[in-house]
């Protein structure tokens, strides 16, 4: 098992119907088992800031999120607020569209102006929702975020009908990115084995909606 697989996880909740209460469950939850963060949507990023007080939990959250097809001016709006009330990392998702119809300048463009709204020390990670592409396309994306300066490129919402993380996605997308570039894996990691399989592909985080379940071999459920 890896070492410390706990500091690879953020712990997800991004249902619509999640209440303040689930993201201060889910904060505790998180504190007591170490892991890295939690990814919460931005209605609830005051909420899991509070929660979080006195310990290392990074707070994430997500922009232009599910679909990402919103504008490149709303999203970095979107990310500016957030990164005002506490979040500690963004995670956004590109205009999924734009990237199949091969125009990877509106991708370059609009990660840029999200990074221009997600200053160091605050991370910019970029949801590709690699399940929609083809490996030429995954390969490009991922390229226009290493321009862009992106600290991390993610495969996925795990909300998109196409599916979620995939070790053959992860791979693609280590041999595209740039040295100082990282990449998150998330969607459909339920268990330690699918873990372990996306670390070893060259993911640096894991985004899962039961850590619990994937930290102590247990069984999961859900899309994320």
């Amino acid at each position: 098992m890896t070492e410390n697989l706990a500091s690879y996880i953020d712990q997800t909740l991004l249902k619509p119907e999640s209440t303040p209460d689930d993201v201060r469950k889910l904060v505790a939850d998180a504190r007591e088992l170490s892991v890295f963060g939690v990814c919460v949507s931005p209605t609830l990023v005051t909420v899991a800031k509070e929660a979080a007080a006195g310990s290392e939990l990074a707070v994430v959250t997500v922009c232009g999120f599910p679909s990402g097809a919103v504008k490149a001016e709303v999203k970095a709006a979107e990310a500016a607020v957030s990164v005002a009330e506490g979040a500690n990392e963004i995670d956004m998702v590109i205009n999924v569209g734009a990237a199949v119809a091969g125009d990877f300048a509106t991708t370059e463009a609009e990660i840029a102006a999200v990074r221009a709204a997600v200053p160091a020390p605050n991370l910019l990670k970029v949801i590709v929702e690699s399940a929609a592409l083809t490996d030429e396309q995954l390969t490009a994306v991922c390229q226009a975020a290493t321009r862009a300066g992106a600290d991390f490129v993610k495969t996925s919402t795990g909300f998109h009908p196409t599916g979620g993380a995939t070790v053959h996605a992860v791979e693609v997308m280590k041999a595209a990115i740039g040295q100082d570039v990282k990449i998150k894996a998330s969607g459909g990691i339920r268990t330690t084995a699918d873990a372990e399989a996306m670390i070893a592909a060259g993911a640096s985080r894991l985004g899962v909606s039961s850590a619990r379940a994937v930290l102590e071999g247990t069984a999961a459920t859900g899309s994320y």
